[in-house]
């Protein structure tokens, strides 16, 4: 039999391929990939904005200051990348676990054993979403605050990106716990999950004000 190409990375298909792979009737890439995604350009924009910060005219003396926070939004979307493909890889690891075979009890209790493991798994990743994009916030905010004026629509976005990533990531998050609601391990990522998505709302209020007082 003739070998089957492996697939393609997420991250490296154009931003069309990556949207029509999106809307074809394959159920991956779904929306954790995409909040991973919106959370990444969220982070980027707040790097933009630090690189940009920290090379205007007149403020030399502020170039370190600058380029930590361009160093920490990096760290953001670098991670976020990584989460892109991460979330579909952990779906395509539930699916290939609800297909085991369950004939016999001792497979059924195979199975069980390895739906839960990768349900586990496909609710973490989210999770790690949710706390790359929150940090990336961060960045964000001290953009708001002191970057650049002539990019604050640009630090705007970001923070629209970011909570939507939070919020996309928390429903993902919900759903793969679902099943499993009763666990330990459901429980802590559903209150880890909760106390992110508060703080992300938090920062996009506080991050807009400043926006929006500098426009």
């Amino acid at each position: 039999l003739e070998a089957r190409a492996p697939r393609r990375r997420l991250v490296d298909l154009t931003i069309r391929d990556f949207v029509e792979e999106t809307a074809s009737e394959s159920p991956a890439p779904g929306g954790g990939s995409v909040a991973a995604t919106l959370g990444a350009l969220g982070a980027a924009l707040g790097t933009m904005v630090a690189n940009l910060s920290s090379h205007k005219r007149g403020w030399d003396e502020r170039w370190a200051h600058f380029s930590e926070w361009a160093d920490r939004g990096k760290a953001c979307h670098d991670k976020l990348l990584r989460l892109i493909d991460e979330d579909t890889d952990a779906f395509n690891r539930l699916m290939t676990a609800f297909g085991l075979p369950r004939a016999t009890p001792a497979e059924k209790a195979a199975r069980q054993a390895a739906v839960e493991a990768a349900t586990r798994e496909a609710a973490t990743v989210p999770l790690r979403v949710m706390e790359a994009a929150v940090e990336s916030m961060s960045v964000l905010d001290e953009m708001a605050r002191e970057g650049l004026a002539a990019s604050i629509s640009d630090v705007g976005v970001g923070a629209l990106c970011a909570r939507g990533a939070v919020q996309g990531a928390f429903l993902n998050v919900r759903i793969n716990c679902k099943s499993f609601a009763g666990n330990d391990w459901a429980i802590a990522l559903l209150e880890q999950g909760a106390a992110l998505m508060e703080r992300a709302t938090q920062l996009e209020r506080e991050i807009l004000e400043q926006v929006n007082a500098r426009l």
